[in-house]
């Protein structure tokens, strides 16, 4: 009998934010797995525990996943994920990976869904809040009304494309090109707010793309908003 591996959201940052079922499902499983060389230190890891102290008496399981842009690289890397997690599932011991905001958003545990389902194993997903509606909480906007669409942008693969569709734009991973997303911002004309470290004690909210700085977190977020005559 094989285990099942859960993708559990843990929301954007703060605990509070945590459903139900990540707590119920983070409880149950023995196994933890978290992104990152040492578990303890993975903000998906401190969120959690902060609603399930438990969570330090379980078997906790680094998976180590660097960011790097050859292709080849990574798919070795996110196999040598997934097989971390196979020597449990096969065991029959269920696993929950627990990832920032949810699980179906820019995921790192997306990588690994795909190779162990394609490897027979199952997998559950467990949504949680997406960071960039907790932003728009915390600045007081609503993202969308009416007819707009909602345009969710990798930023940092999409710096030299105009903001030119009507909505509005959250632009995620921006950090590491934050100057670059500044000058795409000024250009497009429009409303732009960001919210770094969204809900952790080191929170910090820009209203204005001047107010933003250029060496901005890696847990920056950005809204631009269309303006309104």
């Amino acid at each position: 009998m094989r285990g099942i591996a859960y993708g559990v959201g843990v929301g954007p940052g703060d605990p509070e934010l945590m459903t139900q079922k990540a707590i119920r499902l983070i409880r149950e499983c023995g196994v933890i797995a978290v992104p990152g060389r040492v578990a303890e230190e993975s903000v998906a890891y401190q969120i959690a525990a902060a609603m399930v102290p438990e969570l330090r008496d379980k078997e906790l399981v680094a998976v180590d996943m660097p960011m790097v842009k050859d292709r080849a690289l990574l798919e070795a890397q996110h196999r040598r994920g997934a097989q971390v997690l196979e020597q449990y599932l096969a065991q029959g011991r269920d696993v929950a990976f627990l990832t920032l905001g949810d699980p179906t958003v820019y995921s790192t545990f997306s990588y690994l869904q795909h190779i162990l389902e394609a490897d027979g194993y199952r997998v559950e997903l467990v949504p949680g809040v997406p960071s960039f509606c907790a932003a728009a909480a915390r600045l007081g906007l609503p993202l969308v009304e009416w007819d707009e669409p909602l345009h969710i942008v990798p930023a940092v693969h999409k710096t030299e494309e105009p903001l030119s569709q009507s909505g509005t734009y959250v632009l995620m991973k921006s950090a590491s090109h934050m100057a670059e997303v500044k000058a795409l911002l000024r250009q497009s004309g429009r409303d732009a707010a960001c919210v770094e470290n969204g809900g952790m004690d080191t929170e910090k909210v820009y209203r204005g793309v001047e107010e933003i700085p250029d060496d901005a977190g890696y847990f920056s977020l950005i809204i631009a908003k269309e303006r309104r005559d």
